[in-house]
């Protein structure tokens, strides 16, 4: 019988390394689908172009935002703000992947909503570090009205940040 339970104890770290296996193969998904997004924007468009989608509500604008989130920081400068969202953005990649790795086996909604976060976080890393600015073209707007424009791995960020609020309300 404790042979039995010893395999047990030897597969449940197999199982949650599984888990982050799977966070990271989602979070590469999203990274891919947002770099290839930019690559397209930035081959098509002209800096500041807009493509009307659905017109009067939402607009393929070709920008490139040096700030965070909301263009928060955009005027700082450089030597301040790339330092500054790069740790942030390798805190909170280093902080995930560690709660991922703490989540109880059957928790998918948390390990989805990380998977997006990651993968969120680290294409936009990817951008700072490599362009010194993140390319945003997802303009939704009513009348003069304008969210922030965003892109895929905003898209993911927001998606799996909801997804964990919402996760922190169920028992």
């Amino acid at each position: 019988m404790s042979r039995a339970r010893g395999a047990v104890e030897t597969v449940a770290p197999v199982r949650a390394r599984g888990g982050l296996g799977l966070v990271l193969l989602l979070a590469l998904g999203v990274v891919l689908a947002d770099q290839v997004t930019k690559v397209w924007v930035d081959s098509v468009m002209r800096l500041h172009q807009s493509i009307p989608v659905v017109a009067g509500f939402i607009d393929l604008t070709y920008v490139r935002n040096t700030g965070g989130a909301f263009s928060l920081l955009a005027d700082a400068p450089a030597t301040l703000r790339l330092p500054l969202f790069v740790t942030v953005a390798l805190s909170a990649i280093g902080g995930l992947i560690w709660y991922v790795r703490t989540l109880p086996p059957g928790d998918s909604l948390s390990r989805l909503a990380c998977g997006l976060v990651l993968g969120g976080a680290t294409g936009n890393l990817i951008d700072r570090v490599l362009e010194g600015s993140v390319v945003d073209f997802v303009d939704v707007y009513i009348g003069t009205w304008h969210w922030p424009a965003w892109n895929v791995a905003d898209a993911g960020i927001s998606v799996g940040v909801v997804l964990l609020l919402f996760r922190s309300f169920r028992p």
